[in-house]
């Protein structure tokens, strides 16, 4: 259980991240996937620290993979919730 919840936490990461950067513009995606990201932390963390599980192997990539996520959640919340009115009053060159 434990290692398979890692490779779908490891797979999901690297599709999360190409997308994110990729399609930084879109809001409703970066919200989407900030609240994915979310649930995949909370899973990560209760399968880490309830399953019984060898202290080698994956343990440390699971743990990066956890804390990493997070950070990556924080982003895309910030790139989904942000303002756009900034500069919108901006006065361009030849309009009246």
């Amino acid at each position: 259980m434990f290692n398979i919840v890692f490779w779908i936490l490891a797979i999901w990461f690297v599709i999360n991240v190409v997308w994110m950067w990729f399609r930084l513009d879109d809001q409703s995606l970066q919200k989407t996937f900030a609240w994915i990201n979310v649930c995949a932390i909370v899973i990560g963390f209760l399968v880490l620290y309830l399953s019984d599980h060898a202290s080698g192997g994956v343990t440390g990539w699971f743990t990066a993979i956890n804390w990493i996520n997070i950070v990556v959640a924080i982003l895309q919340f910030y790139y989904g919730y942000r303002s756009n009115s900034v500069g919108s009053n901006v006065h361009h060159a030849g309009s009246h």
